[in-house]
């Protein structure tokens, strides 16, 4: 299974026209179907607010929206001060959103996929790591790939 944020969503959506990918849009369905791609319900709204069309097709495809739970906020929390985060004082890093959709895959045991950039030299303060960073810390341990190895990796041809 892999747990989807906005920003991957958003970039397939972008860059991946479904009139002119419809294999890959087909595969992707049927990915929602087996719920085998989900997304915490934060990514899906960010996905709405952000380019309603495909949450839409999301919606239409049977995604399965994770919500929010008491375990998932716990661990976003510890986290979040794992990383010195105080009271709502987001840097330049992570924000709250991106804590429980990395909490999600934690709970899910599942691989993220993130579009968000890669930080070849990490910041100095921890409060300034993006969602790859975060994720590859030995206190969070979740696996984060981007779209393009999740498609590669699928080894599926789309004609």
């Amino acid at each position: 299974m892999q747990v989807f944020d906005a920003s991957s969503m958003i970039y397939a959506w972008d860059n991946y026209p479904a009139l002119q990918f419809p294999g890959l849009w087909e595969w992707m369905a049927t990915q929602a179907e087996e719920r085998q791609l989900v997304m915490p319900s934060v990514a899906f709204e960010e996905v709405v607010n952000k380019t309603p069309d495909c949450g839409e097709w999301l919606n239409d495809n049977g995604l399965w929206v994770i919500e929010i739970s008491n375990a998932v906020m716990q661990d976003a929390m510890r986290i979040k001060l794992l990383l010195g985060i105080v009271g709502d004082k987001y840097r330049s890093g992570v924000g709250e959103n991106d804590l429980l959709i990395i909490a999600t895959a934690r709970e899910q045991r599942a691989e993220l996929v993130s579009d968000e950039r890669r930080q070849t030299d990490l910041p100095k303060e921890r409060h300034n790591y993006k969602i790859p960073a975060v994720c590859a810390m030995s206190e969070v341990s979740v696996p984060c790939i981007n779209f393009i190895d999740f498609i590669k990796r699928s080894a599926v041809v789309f004609r």
